[in-house]
């Protein structure tokens, strides 16, 4: 019989994403989130309602044996502005949802971020066992919630699970929500828009494709072994400066300038991705095969 399946946020960009992957997979979803998708899929069930209202967020886990945490308020470049938010909602209601699954069976897997957990580290690439030290405010609210996960998990032995996601790419991403240079990129040269590169085009990201960290995140659905941190990444690192080059290859219109560097910006991420690669054995879509999909996507959808 198919599992119920929950995602929180699911109008987001890897929410939505995995939806389509979750059906599909044959799985009965749920989408949950505060308003109607703009393109909803015939097959997932759409629930709207606040996630910050305890009554609504414990009656749409019920029935659920799945459950996606996809949701969060903040950005990796708002962060160190809109840091209360995060602390004061997303941290807060978390933890509320975590204390509503401590005595079920319910499973859970929170999506955390690989790409601003970690911090600046030495050694590259980076495995689960490494010492999270977070350089801004989003990356610092995900090991918050990771670590009341953790003390949930070991007082009640329940099912909880973290997937550290790097830094996904594909379609359905918006730059303009704060992450994604990629779609930037791609956005923007099809405009025939300047790009802004903050640094010197030398900030080395671990880039993955949408569906195969969805591929990812259904295999941690099925997994039923002790790990319970996974890292969700390609485990090759790339920078800006070589994003530009290949979309340049496809496109020779791509402009760019170089603007002073963020403080909450990582210098280089690459994680080792061994550890999901022992559940999950499709091979891994590379970076510039995805950027020529990713193209041909926004470049079909441009809005004439």
């Amino acid at each position: 019989m198919p599992s119920n399946v929950l995602i929180i946020g699911g109008n987001g960009f890897i929410g939505s994403n995995l939806c389509r992957a979750l059906a599909d997979s044959g799985y009965n979803v749920t989408s949950f989130d505060i308003a109607q998708p703009p393109r909803p899929d015939a097959r997932v069930r759409y629930v709207m309602g606040d996630f910050f209202d305890d009554n609504v967020l414990a009656g749409v886990i019920k029935g659920q044996d799945i459950i996606y945490h996809a949701l969060s308020t903040i950005n990796p470049g708002n962060s160190n502005q809109k840091y209360m938010m995060g602390y004061g909602r997303d941290f807060i209601q978390t933890v509320k949802l975590f204390d509503m699954l401590k005595d079920t069976d319910k499973k859970l897997i929170f999506l955390s971020s690989g790409g601003t957990v970690y911090g600046n580290q030495e050694h590259m690439p980076i495995n689960e066992n490494a010492t999270a030290r977070p350089i801004n405010h989003y990356g610092n609210v995900k090991l918050c919630i990771e670590n009341a996960l953790r003390i949930f998990d070991i007082q009640a032995k329940s099912k909880m699970m973290i997937a550290r996601i790097s830094n996904p790419y594909g379609p359905g991403q918006d730059h303009n929500k704060g992450v994604g240079f990629i779609d930037a990129v791609i956005r923007k040269t099809l405009a025939d828009e300047i790009v802004e590169v903050w640094g010197d085009g030398e900030i080395v990201r671990d880039y993955i494709h949408i569906d195969d960290v969805c591929g990812m995140l259904i295999a941690l659905a099925e997994y039923e072994g002790e790990e319970t941190i996974f890292n969700l990444s390609s485990g090759v690192g790339t920078s800006q400066n070589r994003i530009l080059e290949i979309v340049k290859a496809i496109d020779d219109r791509v402009r760019y300038e170089y603007k002073p560097a963020r403080s909450v910006d990582v210098r280089r991420i690459i994680l080792d991705n061994s550890r999901i690669l022992g559940i999950y054995s499709k091979p891994l879509e590379n970076i510039v095969d995805g950027i020529r999909s990713v193209y041909d996507y926004q470049r079909d959808n441009m809005v004439k």
